[in-house]
């Protein structure tokens, strides 16, 4: 039970038993007697009773608790003064060089809590993103039509995924336990009072283990942004004015998060696919240190 939730109760019972002992010692007034009178008595019709208060909904239960012991410890800042810690955290794990190259620590518990919300969805807003673009344009092959993934665009990806490969699992996966009540309570100004992050976070992983895996390269197709002229042979200088989209629409129907694995081409998906196996792994082990909010 929750501390909210705990001072309900207390309210609740004191309520109670105040009522109680006022009814005891204010035994109920003696009825006056009746007083006679020539009009017909009207029939008594007995009170409609209330309905009864209908049940409060409970809160969803906890599929995965955060289990697995913590590495680090101490004190936690405020959700509003914690990119400090963050930053100083993720250094340590990562390297100041990593960490400048590919990480945005400006308000990082809420940016990392909504690109994971936004991940499940066709909507991750980059600008959210705690992670830096990627370098150079979405290549495709050149074709007018048909044109497809080009083999090369998945270089563009490559310093990340082997960043992803080199971090210590069992040291981020304490990192982020140590900082969990952050991101719940981030997750929950979020929109999403009583329920559970890491139950969240191992869904978004799951979908995105559950990407499919086209054989051959991926079709695209290249749409004009609105208020733009690009065309299907514009010149290259001209492309960012497009944008690319997956020509097979089931392809184009996936969360953001699976496009973007989709992008990074099999091998590189097939990497971060095996990163994620072992986070999830971590993440919904139980053992000393199991904890739910």
């Amino acid at each position: 039970m929750n501390p909210t939730a705990r001072i309900v109760v207390v309210i609740l019972a004191v309520a109670a038993l105040g009522g109680a002992f006022f009814w005891l010692r204010h035994p109920a007034p003696i009825p006056a007697a009746p007083v006679a009178s020539n009009a017909s008595p009207r029939p008594q019709v007995a009170p409609v009773p209330a309905p009864p208060p209908a049940p409060a909904p409970a809160a969803p239960a906890v599929r995965h608790p955060l289990g697995g012991r913590d590495l680090v410890g101490g004190p936690l800042p405020a959700l509003d003064s914690s990119d400090g810690a963050f930053a100083a955290a993720l250094s340590a794990l990562l390297g100041n060089k990593a960490l400048t190259r590919f990480l945005v620590l400006d308000d990082f518990a809420r940016h990392f809590v909504a690109t994971v919300e936004n991940l499940a969805t066709d909507n991750a807003a980059a600008e959210l993103w705690p992670v830096r673009r990627t370098p150079g344009r979405f290549l495709a092959t050149p074709a007018a039509e048909n044109a497809t993934i080009a083999a090369g665009n998945a270089e563009r990806y490559t310093p990340f995924v082997r960043l992803a490969e080199a971090i210590d699992t069992e040291r981020a996966v304490s990192l982020y336990r140590h900082f969990y009540p952050l991101l719940q309570r981030a997750y929950e100004e979020l929109g999403y009072p009583g329920r559970y992050f890491n139950d969240r976070l191992v869904e978004v992983i799951d979908q995105l283990l559950a990407t499919p895996e086209p054989a051959g390269p991926i079709a695209v197709k290249k749409v004009a942004l609105p208020g733009t002229a690009a065309s299907a042979g514009a010149a290259a200088g001209e492309d960012a004015h497009a944008l690319y989209v997956f020509a097979d629409p089931a392809l184009e129907a996936l969360s953001a998060g699976q496009k973007i694995l989709l992008r990074v081409g099999p091998n590189g998906a097939a990497r971060l696919e095996a990163k994620l196996t072992e986070v999830r792994q971590r993440l919904v082990e139980r053992g000393p240190g199991a904890s739910v909010p």
